[in-house]
């Protein structure tokens, strides 16, 4: 056989390789930041509001791309509407938040059913025990009921909220009982109403871990006392809100024309 030049060779293998499907006339190759966005509409289409996305680092290592073709990508489909970002939070699944309204007293459940959304609770302790000074104060108790739980929308967590009633009046409630109705209900005393005071917080390890954020993230921190028709104190509950999935609405009546929210004051 004569020798083959390398030239020759090379034609040789070339004709033996499969042959890759030729692009069609006026095709437009798909840009990698487009491609990536093309997975997180499809992954995130599905997906209930508020659900927090990966990190950008975290997509930048399992896309093997640069944080700034990330960045685009995510841009995308946030200009679409499927997603939003908050500064010092990062990237959501977009949504109506959960709105509460300040100007009666109601339940958390009532709001998210209102809203046409499936609402669930989750105990995450129940105990009686020593009530906290700050708490026995209000309550003028030394014994009280304390339960944690999480309050959540469509299966997503958004409220992790904490109650402590006088272990006298809770003394027959059971787990399954505040598992699956309000403390308003339980309890066989005709309420006033109740004063709330709200703040901002960031969300510490145990909370980001309750509410699937980021530690750090923002949150609604709201104190509540809700007292019966004497005004005597008999609930304490601490509300701890996803910022990112919360709103809390009031309407201002026409004959207090400001521009201030009422209510409003500076902590000192």
């Amino acid at each position: 056989m004569p020798h083959r030049s390398q030239q020759q060779q090379q034609r040789a293998r070339v004709a033996r390789s499969p042959r890759l499907p030729t692009r069609a006339a006026g095709a437009v190759r798909r840009i990698r930041y487009q491609e990536i966005a093309d997975v997180l509409r499809e992954r995130y289409a599905a997906a209930p509001a508020g659900a927090v996305l990966a990190s950008e680092s975290e997509m930048s290592v399992e896309f093997g791309a640069s944080r700034v073709t990330i960045r685009r990508a995510l841009e995308i489909v946030r200009d679409e509407g499927l997603i939003a970002a908050r500064q010092g939070f990062g990237w959501f699944v977009a949504g109506e938040p959960v709105r509460q309204s300040l100007e009666a007293l109601g339940t958390i459940e009532a709001e998210v059913e209102g809203l046409g959304r499936i609402s669930e609770r989750k105990i995450a302790e129940f105990a009686f025990e020593s009530a906290p000074e700050r708490v026995g104060a209000i309550l003028a108790v030394d014994e009280v009921l304390r339960v944690k739980r999480v309050n959540l929308a469509d299966g997503e967590p958004f409220a992790i909220v904490t109650v402590w009633c006088p272990a006298e009046l809770a003394a027959t409630f059971s787990r399954r009982d505040v598992e699956r109705r309000p403390f308003y209900e339980l309890l066989d005393v005709e309420l006033r109403g109740a004063t709330q005071t709200i703040g901002a917080d960031l969300a510490s390890p145990v909370e980001a871990g309750l509410l699937d954020v980021p530690v750090g993230a923002p949150l609604l921190r709201c104190q509540r006392v809700t007292t019966d028709q004497d005004g005597r104190p008999l609930l304490v509950s601490e509300h701890l809100f996803s910022a990112h999935r919360t709103e809390f609405v009031v309407d201002l009546p026409l004959a207090e024309p400001s521009m201030t929210p009422s209510g409003l004051r500076l902590v000192e």
